[in-house]
């Protein structure tokens, strides 16, 4: 298979049909040609085809094409009817306000918003029909995304002209252009946009591929303009985009150039930026796999079927063969990393940094020159000025009722130079200050041997370091 991408100067690339490590094709935006030859040769190796536009919608999604058990999507159409969809709706929502509580309170750090959907979600337990369920989803959703709003975004101080102070902050959930999510007006919301097309794409390949249809939904109604039981599975893992999206835009810095907006103030992600967000796939399929054989295996417990009929298989995960096999489940894919960029220039950093060493030179230098001219400040103040006043007649006091007799025949100048001067290296600045009552800066300077002290120390200092006049 050859892949061409880009404009004037384009990049092409092979595969071969053997070792190639595709798992899905994501083409972004609706401009391109695709041959029939190609969607075959991706059906022959088990892989997808994806087309998402920029604003957050999905396309189109192919994927593995394999047998479908009739009885399975019969139960499917049925489930309305026979209280299987209540079960699936309560299930979905238990696990998806289960996640929201951990984000509010692990990420948000919002423990009231954390016992509010706590208290939502034990209603559900107990909901009758699924249009309370969504009632009460509805109720959590609104608590859960009032502890968003003030959330900061950072950007590079340097781009910091050419942001629109509505991106600053993560702000309302609902588009002030459409009334619903759609059309979102900043970056945290286009980026959520996106990620949950994503993350609807994979639900809808994990349905299909285990032989249920993806437009007969329980939790969401019927509708021409989307896959409602795609929508149903993807309930749940939404808090774990959540969660991602928070974490990035909690630690690092967005750049500017990733998103642009149109004339309407739509805000919508450059290429190049919802590449690097399609990268995820693979940790949402991994996450959205076990909802996806939950749901088929409550459809299927309602199919009358001989008791000699094998369990459900578990195409996605593979659990079945796991557990014969004494594994353990399967981890989803890590997530990948979001790069790091300088808090004032928006040059890459290495992990962890939050700045360049530029920027990082001139903000030390700045803080030093600063923290100077307030230290002169405060040195010179009155309270200072008393303070020094004080000490100083203190000492002063000290120094005349000392008497050279008082100290021993021994003990000279040369005595302190040769014998006591070497050894006070082996004390600590706060022993020193503390024992003769000087500052810090002048038990360094004694210890270092730049300052000589008073004569009236010396007796003391012998001792310290254990000075007779049989050494």
């Amino acid at each position: 298979m050859v892949l061409e991408d880009g404009i004037g100067a384009r990049e092409k690339k092979q595969f071969p049909r053997v070792a190639h490590g595709i798992r899905r094709v994501v083409v972004i935006g609706n401009e391109g040609t695709v041959s029939l030859s190609a969607l075959r040769w991706l059906a022959d190796q088990d892989s997808a085809f994806i087309m998402l536009d920029r604003d957050g919608s999905v396309l189109v999604t192919t994927g593995p094409v394999r047998p479908s058990d009739a009885r399975l999507r019969r139960a499917q159409v049925l489930a309305h009817q026979n209280g299987t969809a209540l079960e699936i709706t309560r299930y979905l929502i238990d696990e998806k306000t289960a996640a929201q509580a951990r984000v509010a309170r692990d990420c948000l750090h919002d423990e009231a918003a954390a016992r509010a959907i706590a208290q939502i979600r034990c209603a559900i337990a107990n909901a009758q029909t699924s249009e309370v369920i969504r009632f009460l989803e509805s109720r959590a959703a609104l608590v859960y995304w009032s502890a968003w709003k003030s959330v900061a975004i950072s950007f590079p101080t340097r781009e910091l002209r050419r942001t629109p102070d509505h991106w600053r902050t993560f702000g309302a959930r609902v588009s002030p252009l459409t009334g619903s999510p759609r059309l979102a007006t900043n970056p945290p919301n286009a980026i959520l946009n996106y990620l949950y097309a994503v993350l609807e794409s994979e639900a809808r390949l994990a349905t299909a591929a285990l032989g249920l249809d993806p437009g007969l939904g329980m939790l969401h109604v019927d509708s021409q303009t989307r896959d409602s039981l795609a929508c149903d599975v993807m309930e749940p893992i939404r808090p774990e985009v959540d969660a991602y999206v928070l974490r990035w835009i909690s630690r690092e810095t967005l750049k500017r150039e990733w998103f642009f907006e149109e004339r309407d103030g739509n805000c919508r992600l450059m290429g190049s930026f919802a590449v690097q967000l399609s990268e995820t796939a693979a940790t949402w399929a991994g996450l959205v796999a076990p909802v996806a054989e939950r749901v088929t295996q409550i459809l299927w417990s309602t199919v009358p079927k001989s008791p000699r009929k094998h369990a459900l298989a578990t195409r996605l995960t593979q659990l079945h063969r796991r557990e014969v096999s004494g594994g353990q489940p399967a981890s989803p894919p890590a997530l990948p990393r979001p790069e790091s960029f300088c808090k004032t220039c928006g040059a890459s950093v290495g992990r962890g940094q939050m700045r360049c060493r530029p920027c990082a030179d001139a903000l030390n230098t700045a803080d030093l020159i600063k923290a100077a001219e307030q230290g002169r400040i405060a040195a010179h103040s009155e309270q200072a000025e008393k303070r020094r006043a004080e000490t100083q007649r203190r000492q002063w006091a000290r120094r005349g009722s000392w008497k050279p007799s008082d100290l021993p025949d021994w003990l000279d100048k040369d005595m302190y130079c040769c014998e006591i001067k070497p050894r006070l290296k082996q004390l600590t600045l706060s022993a020193l200050s503390s024992t003769l009552g000087i500052t810090l800066g002048y038990a360094a300077d004694v210890r270092g041997g730049r300052r000589v002290p008073h004569p009236r120390h010396w007796k003391v200092l012998a001792e310290l370091v254990g000075v007779s006049s049989h050494s």
